[in-house]
């Protein structure tokens, strides 16, 4: 029986989770969280096999959760499901520690099939996803300018590539308008950019944000 911990913020995407894997006989939802400090303490208690996280949560956001609960838990199995595009998040997400990735509009028909896989010890990729981790390796040593950026910080420029303003960001992240503008301006230096239209134009071009898609 896999014991899985279920973390996102959404009440309603939870209780269609729990739905979902209460189908299967092999499958067990053993707790729930709502935020990344809750998912860590909820993790430590329930001692899942494995965590399905979310990216976007209220202050520690996923990428945090996912680098803590590796280097506490390191055998447990982490699979992210997200509703940002696989471009975004999912390489960065492997890079450390997760053994997969699923969009959320794709996880009622990949759900399962996903946690089987990697609780037989494999990782679990869509398609287009194993052709952007060859593309990866091909052209390693070639990095972009975002590449650069701290966990945070791309979140950040991601989200205002978006079109969201820094007091919508720090809503959605649950941080203070000065650490957004804070970050923005880590964002720029690294970059070398000069406003925020010179972001929005970047993330457009490298198709790391829903307007592009």
């Amino acid at each position: 029986m896999v014991r899985v911990l279920i973390v996102d913020d959404h009440p309603i995407v939870r209780h269609g989770l729990v739905s979902e894997l209460s189908r299967a006989s092999d499958v067990k939802v053993v707790d729930e969280a709502a935020d990344g400090s809750e998912a860590i303490t909820k993790a430590r208690s329930s001692k899942p096999d494995l965590v399905l996280l979310d990216i976007a949560l209220p202050g520690k956001n996923g990428l945090e959760v996912l680098k803590q609960l590796r280097a506490e838990m390191p055998h447990v199995r982490i699979l992210i499901l997200s509703s940002y595009p696989e471009k975004q998040y999912a390489v960065r997400c492997l890079k450390n520690g997760a053994q997969g990735y699923l969009t959320k509009e794709s996880a009622s028909e990949e759900l399962l099939s996903a946690i089987r896989k990697i609780m037989r010890g494999g990782k679990y990729v869509s398609a287009s996803l194993a052709d952007l981790l060859v593309s990866e390796i091909g052209s390693e040593g070639s990095h972009l300018p975002h590449e650069i950026l701290s966990d945070r910080e791309f979140q950040v420029l991601c989200l205002l590539g978006e079109g969201k303003t820094v007091s919508q960001i720090a809503s959605i992240l649950s941080l203070s308008l000065s650490t957004i503008n804070t970050y923005r301006s880590h964002i720029l230096e690294k970059m070398n950019l000069e406003n925020t239209a010179q972001i929005i134009r970047y993330v457009v071009d490298n198709n790391l944000s829903d307007i592009a898609e």
